[in-house]
C-alpha cells in the first residue's frame, strides 16, 4: 500500500498537472490580501471571497484536478495495468491512491483558506474555514476518484457537478443541498464560528452524516469498480 501511495505522490507531481494547483489559492490570498490593503470591511468582501471563490471553486476544482488525476491518466495510458498485476488487494489500491489524492487537496486548500480566515481579521475564523476545508476535500477527493472508474470523462462530469448542480441547483433549490458537498463546507465553517460572511443552511448532523457518507459510498464504488478490471485494462 505504502508503495503504491509513493507511485501516486511522484506521478502526481511529475506531471504538469501538479502546476494546476497553484493559481487558484494564489487568487485566492491574492485577492483578500488586496482588499485587506485597501481596508475594506471583511464583511463586505469575506462573503465572496471565501464563500463564492474559496468554497465555490478553489476547492472543488482543486480536487477535481487531484481526484481525477490519480487514477484517470492510468487507466488512459494502460499504466494501471501494471499495478493490478501487483499481489495487491484492490481496497488497498484505492485507500492509497484515494488517501494521497485527499492529503495533497487538503494542504493545498487549508492553507490558503486559513491564510484568508487570518486576513479576515479571526484567527477562529481561519480555524473554522481550515477545518472545513478538511471535511471538504476529503468527500470532493472521494468523488471525483469514483468517476474517474466510472467514466472516460470524469473532468466534464465533476465539473457538471460543481457548475450545475452545487452552483446552480445547490442555491436556488433547496431540496438538492443535502447532496451538496459545498453546502456542507459552508455549514461547517459557519457553525464553527457563527458570521454573516456565510450562510450554512444546513444542519450541523446532515453536513457530518452526509460527508462520511460521500467518503463511504464513494470509496466503496470506487473499489468494487476497480475490481471489475481485467488485466487487459477492460472490465468485466
Amino acid at each position: 500500500m505504502s508503495t503504491v501511495a509513493m507511485i501516486t505522490a511522484r506521478g502526481l507531481f511529475g506531471r504538469r498537472r501538479a502546476l494546476m494547483l497553484l493559481p487558484l489559492p494564489l487568487l485566492l490570498i491574492g485577492l483578500a490580501a488586496l482588499c485587506k490593503s485597501f481596508d475594506v470591511d471583511p464583511l463586505n468582501w469575506g462573503a465572496p471571497v471565501v464563500e463564492g471563490l474559496g468554497f465555490a471553486v478553489v476547492l472543488p476544482v482543486i480536487a477535481l484536478i487531484v481526484g481525477t488525476g490519480v487514477l484517470g491518466s492510468e487507466i488512459d495510458d494502460g499504466t494501471l495495468v501494471h499495478i493490478l498485476t501487483k499481489p495487491l488487494p484492490r481496497r488497498d489500491i484505492i485507500l492509497a491512491k484515494y488517501l494521497v489524492a485527499a492529503v495533497v487537496t487538503t494542504i493545498t486548500t487549508t492553507i490558503p483558506l486559513y491564510v484568508v480566515g487570518l486576513l479576515a481579521g479571526s484567527a477562529q475564523f481561519a480555524a473554522a474555514l481550515a477545518i472545513s476545508a478538511v471535511v471538504g476535500s476529503f468527500a470532493y477527493t472521494a468523488l471525483f476518484v469514483m468517476l474517474s472508474l466510472l467514466t472516460r470523462r470524469p473532468v466534464l462530469l465533476g465539473l457538471v457537478y460543481i457548475l450545475i448542480w452545487e452552483g446552480l441547483l445547490g442555491r436556488w433549490v433547496s431540496g438538492t443541498r443535502v447532496l451538496s458537498i459545498e453546502q456542507y463546507v459552508i455549514t461547517l465553517a459557519d457553525k464553527i464560528h457563527p458570521t454573516t460572511m456565510l450562510t450554512g443552511q444546513l444542519s450541523v448532523t446532515t453536513a457530518v452524516v452526509m460527508s462520511a457518507l460521500f467518503v463511504v459510498v464513494s470509496t466503496v464504488v470506487a473499489i468494487n469498480r476497480l475490481g471489475s478490471f481485467s488485466l487487459a485494462g477492460e472490465t468485466s
